[in-house]
């Protein structure tokens, strides 16, 4: 493995609170294909870790509810040949959940109108669209 892995400033997932399981893959491979486990299971105990601040912790068992069992949180990974690049990819996955599911929630949006000017341009412009169209008509000829 490479190393820790950020989820977002010093914030990195605990190697020892992860639980990995292996499996055999049904994606691509090669002679030794039914013979090697290289499918990765990663799970995570969200309910339980002591790695998150209190807050990202509530909010990311808030947001990620529906995909908890018993409060713990599953990656699968299987798209690599090589069980050691499925253990990256799971990893990477996981942080990049557990980024999305911390951060904090958007700023609320400020309602704002629209200026005056540009109401008026678009109908002006709608007009002059109108009149031209209405100038193509041939009842007046003849």
């Amino acid at each position: 493995m490479s190393g820790p892995h950020l989820i977002r400033g010093s914030v990195s997932l605990p190697e020892a609170e992860l639980m990995w399981r292996f499996s055999r893959s049904s994606g691509p491979g090669g002679q030794h294909v039914n013979t090697s486990d290289s499918q990765v299971e990663l799970r995570f105990d969200l309910a339980s870790t002591e790695a998150l601040p209190p807050v990202w912790k509530e909010r990311a068992l808030e947001r990620l509810a529906t995909r908890l069992v018993e409060g713990v949180v599953t990656v699968r990974a299987s798209e690599h040949r090589s069980q050691w690049r499925n253990r990256e990819s799971a990893a990477v996955r996981l942080a990049a959940l557990l980024a999305e599911a911390t951060a904090p929630p958007p700023k609320p949006r400020r309602p704002t109108r629209i200026p005056r000017g540009i109401n008026e341009r678009r109908l002006r412009e709608k007009k002059q669209r109108a009149d031209t169209k209405r100038g193509r008509s041939g009842r007046d000829w003849g």
